[in-house]
């Protein structure tokens, strides 16, 4: 596909959603990440998520139905897989056990990294290799705190692997807790690296943006025929009320990004399980459809809001 044929896509929510709710003594299930059924060792469909207790490995039939399994990673969060030739690689977020059960209480600077586990079967990893510590200047905020996170693998034709990840924190008033300020991206010749950051972000919050104006959130790229296309959910306010939305992104090089229309593809609902933020998503090509599956909160404040995971479907227009 091309980078414009995205705009052609016609989005549906699926009727089932929310399909996957958070686990026991966790407000959140978010930031899902999925093998479809002709790429993975057998047959099913397997989703990788975070709770506060760390990543879970859920997996599914149809994509719908969802089960939990065993948690691969604990005190890790924000996941992606990718997967090359027979090898799995699952990217994450990773900081201390402490650090992810009080993250949403102001006593304590958060710090995270990126790592990366390889499996064969999804189910048996490595042992963890750090790949990217938060080091550029725009990892690293004022009050001490610094994190990279969102991880994104996408290979070019050229034979270059680019890691896009989010960098940096920004105050959510409203929600009590930090969001990804920057996207940043690195490059390297292997999927575990070791890669180069550019000495800039790839996107960055603009005032005189609607739905990028307090931080740049997170984004999943896939390379196209011509370019690449961008899933971004910036983070914004509007009149002091917070919100994040997924919209369309597109770039010539993976490094300058223009939004594709001023209308995000998933915006909140104002009402029930999509209420107030729409956040992380990945998007997956299988037999004639895409699948983005995304989380989205309820309501604002940590102490209120609730997490879950659903999915829309689409296929190209005539």
């Amino acid at each position: 596909m091309n980078t414009s044929d995205f705009s052609k896509i016609q989005w549906q929510l699926h009727p089932q959603n929310p399909l996957i709710g958070p686990p026991a003594l966790s407000p959140i299930i978010a930031d899902p990440t999925v093998v479809t059924p002709e790429n993975s060792p057998d047959g099913r469909w397997h989703m990788f998520a975070h709770s506060v207790w760390g990543i879970h490995h859920l997996i599914a039939v149809d994509g719908i139905n969802w089960n939990r399994q065993d948690k691969p990673v604990s005190g890790a969060l924000r996941p992606f897989i990718f997967k090359e030739a027979d090898t799995f690689y699952l990217y994450y977020e990773k900081v201390g056990a402490i650090s992810m059960a009080l993250s949403m209480l102001p006593i304590k600077k958060w710090h995270s990294w990126i790592e990366v586990k390889t499996s064969k079967d999804l189910v048996h990893w490595s042992t963890p290799k750090l790949l990217l510590r938060p080091e550029v200047y725009f990892s690293v905020e004022q009050d001490g705190a610094a994190a990279v996170s969102n991880p994104c693998m996408v290979k070019t034709s050229e034979g270059q692997y680019l890691l896009y990840f989010s960098a940096g924190l920004v105050y959510v008033p409203d929600c009590g807790f930090n969001e990804p300020r920057h996207i940043g991206l690195a490059i390297g010749h292997s999927p575990d690296g070791p890669f180069e950051v550019l000495n800039k972000p790839v996107l960055s919050p603009d005032k005189n943006d609607r739905w990028n104006n307090l931080g740049a959130g997170s984004m999943k790229v896939l390379k196209t025929a011509d370019g690449f296309t961008g899933f971004q959910n910036g983070i914004y306010l509007n009149n002091g009320v917070s919100g994040s939305a997924i919209r369309l992104m597109s770039s010539n090089d993976g490094q300058s990004w223009h939004p594709v229309s001023e209308q995000p593809l998933l915006a909140p609902s104002g009402n029930g399980w999509m209420a107030s933020h729409i956040y992380a998503c990945d998007i997956k090509h299988y037999e004639h459809s895409w699948y983005l599956y995304f989380n989205a909160r309820t309501t604002a404040h940590w102490t209120k809001g609730v997490e879950k995971i659903g999915l829309a479907t689409g296929n190209l227009s005539n």
